[in-house]
């Protein structure tokens, strides 16, 4: 692929993540709430969240970014919140975020056993292989069956295992070290996934590509 091509396909993803400050700003809010719950208290805590997750979503919206990130990263703080403030326990605060990657966990998983690796089904909705008349489906064809379900299997790790870690730290009251689980295991992770996502896929073209050319009939 060529470098102007490869570069643009990047910021798309850095896009999608609200760019490298996006990646970083996510990381406000929790940070905020585990000092403010050390420092003072639980009531404190949450309203500080809060406040800093609205002053974000200001600062998001004053640059002109995504509308919907401002808003998902919101009400994803607002929710957690008031979560911690129902269980009356600051480990609350990331329960949302733990259920969440069982979910996603559990999602992949199953298009997985279905033989429809959701990878696959997203990959091939936004940016289809080309094929002839006489191709199969994606899902038909060897190489990319097995890439895109490597990279769904790879996605299913990533939200299994930040799910089971930050469970175990949450059974054990770790707040601090739920905090820097969340943080360490989020975006990272993500974009690691997807970086072997995206080298299984053009792998599998490339060889898709190469056995279907004259050269090697």
């Amino acid at each position: 692929m060529p470098p102007p091509v490869r570069e643009q396909m990047r910021e798309q993803m850095l896009s999608g993540f609200g760019g490298w400050t996006g990646m970083a700003i996510t990381a406000v809010p929790t940070v905020v709430f585990v000092v403010a719950n050390a420092l003072s208290s639980l009531r404190a805590a949450v309203i500080a969240a809060i406040v800093s997750a609205l002053v974000l979503a200001g600062y998001r919206l004053a640059r002109r970014q995504s509308t919907q990130q401002a808003l998902n990263g919101l009400v994803g703080v607002v929710v957690a919140a008031l979560i911690a403030a129902r269980t009356g326990q600051a480990r609350g605060f990331f329960l949302l975020g733990i259920w969440t990657s069982f979910v996603y966990a559990g999602v992949f998983a199953a298009s997985i056993l279905l033989r429809r690796p959701l990878i696959g089904v997203i990959w091939e909705f936004l940016d289809p292989t080309p094929t002839g008349p006489a191709d199969p489906p994606w899902y038909r064809r060897p190489h990319l069956a097995r890439a895109y379900l490597l990279a769904s299997l790879a996605a299913t790790a990533v939200f299994a295992a930040r799910a089971a870690v930050q469970l175990r730290l949450f059974a054990e009251d770790a707040t601090g070290w739920l905090a820097v689980a969340r943080i360490a295991m989020g975006y990272p992770l993500t974009i690691a996934a997807l970086a072997l996502a995206w080298w299984l896929v053009r792998r599998a073209r490339r060889r898709i590509s190469f056995e279907g050319s004259p050269a090697a009939s």
